[in-house]
């Protein structure tokens, strides 16, 4: 197997038990991290240390996740133009930290029989939030209130920025003087970039004990 030691430097291609015996001469564990290796490698290391340290990364990870929910905002069908793009920039707010939004329309009296003023309430939210959001959920009545969620999406968000960009390039290019042959075209579009793959990190396997 190959050797790694406590600090990550490799010590080469070892029988299994001399790097048991390495591990035990340093009182620590002798672990298996790359079992598909050839050779397999092996690290010494604190392995009670290693599931401890393990097990909390995966509580704050779950901290992190259920910190990121549903948000409700709730609007009214005569709702008034301030009121509306106060709610509206919250919803916003919502999005951007990663939450989705339930955009509640709440009805009174006999406004429950005029549904399409919900409709257009909700429809004026989906247009502003355009480009921030995606709506995951279609305007459905519900009791006495229609609701719509609004779920983040990073892809709409990105293709309104590079539309934002592409529109403010071109300004005022009818009236410069066309460029020289050598240059690029004015309206030349660059290339996007593959993003990289994002790479997981895989549990490593405890084998051998002290």
């Amino acid at each position: 197997m190959r050797l790694v030691d406590p600090e990550g430097q490799q010590l080469g291609i070892r029988p299994l038990p001399e790097a048991l015996a390495i591990a035990r001469q340093l009182d620590l564990d002798l672990v298996e991290v790359a079992p598909m290796a050839n050779p397999p490698v092996c690290r010494i290391m604190d392995y009670g240390k290693y599931k401890f340290d393990e097990a909390q990364k995966a509580k704050e990870s779950r901290r992190k996740a259920t910190s990121v929910g549903i948000k409700e905002m709730k609007y009214r069908p005569k709702i008034g133009p301030g009121d509306f793009e106060t709610k509206t920039r919250q919803v916003l707010k919502f999005l951007h930290e990663g939450h989705k939004v339930k955009v509640t329309i709440m009805f009174r009296g006999r406004e429950v029989f005029h549904p399409e003023l919900g409709k257009k309430i909700l429809d004026r939210v989906a247009e502003q939030v355009d480009g921030t959001a995606r709506v995951e959920s279609d305007p459905r009545l519900d009791g006495r209130n229609m609701v719509m969620v609004l779920a983040p999406d990073k892809r709409a968000r990105q293709s309104a920025a590079a539309r934002a960009s592409h529109d403010d390039g071109p300004a005022g290019d009818e009236h410069q003087a066309p460029p020289p042959a050598t240059g690029a075209a004015a309206n030349g579009e660059a290339a996007p970039g593959a993003a990289p793959a994002a790479a997981g990190d895989g549990a490593p396997a405890a084998e051998g004990g002290r």
